[in-house]
């Protein structure tokens, strides 16, 4: 753990109280300070009451799910590393529809790689380079009736796509008309959906 005259502050947002609970014993247990919320409005809260150096989030959540928020952290608190452990996805990369430095599918993983990470990106906090806000749009398959969410990346509000195909997309935000565009890519061999955004930037229409 790297040398602090003061302990690293750790944000877990998790929904699920008894994560939530082993997650700060964990952290707690390195000599970090751990703080929970319980969804992205708690999570926000937490933000605005003191700064975390890391914040470690799960994806489902109920009032505002973590696609939201972490498009909240990236355009406000872009300096803050962020770790993903959620479901949602299997694999240790970072999925490209995910505004994470570093993603571990729950159950996936042991507790020693998760502080390996915890301390690389600790180490990273002087040379963080300044991204600024995010130009994509994060997407993801919100219900088996392949239903799209689209959270714009300019009022940062969530809205539903139901017309989408494979390739590139374009869709107007529901709150600021803006035009967002994102990509749907379908593994060959594979039901499952991955979904990416579009390099492009999201613009206000004309």
């Amino acid at each position: 753990m790297p040398t602090s005259a003061f302990p690293y502050r750790i944000l877990i947002v998790e929904d699920d109280p008894s994560l939530q609970k082993l997650g700060k014993m964990l952290l707690e247990a390195q000599g970090y300070e751990a703080r929970g919320a319980s969804d992205g409005f708690e999570g926000l809260a937490a933000l605005k009451q003191s700064l975390p150096d890391i914040i470690i989030s799960d994806l489902q959540m109920p009032n505002m799910n973590g696609f939201e928020f972490l498009s909240v952290v990236r355009r406000r608190f872009p300096d803050i590393p962020v770790i993903v452990i959620s479901g949602e996805f299997s694999g240790m990369s970072v999925p490209e529809s995910v505004l994470a430095d570093a993603f571990f599918p729950k159950g996936g993983y042991d507790a020693k790689e998760l502080f390996q990470k915890i301390i690389a990106l600790l180490h990273e906090l002087p040379t963080r380079p300044r991204t600024g806000k995010p130009n994509q749009a994060a997407v993801w398959v919100t219900n088996y009736a392949g239903t799209f969410a689209v959270t714009c990346s300019e009022c940062l509000r969530t809205f539903p796509v139901a017309d989408v195909s494979k390739g590139i997309n374009e869709a107007t935000c529901d709150f600021c008309s803006s035009l967002v565009h994102f990509e749907i890519i379908t593994e060959p061999g594979k039901a499952q959906i991955k979904v990416r955004p579009d390099q492009s930037a999201s613009a206000p229409r004309s």
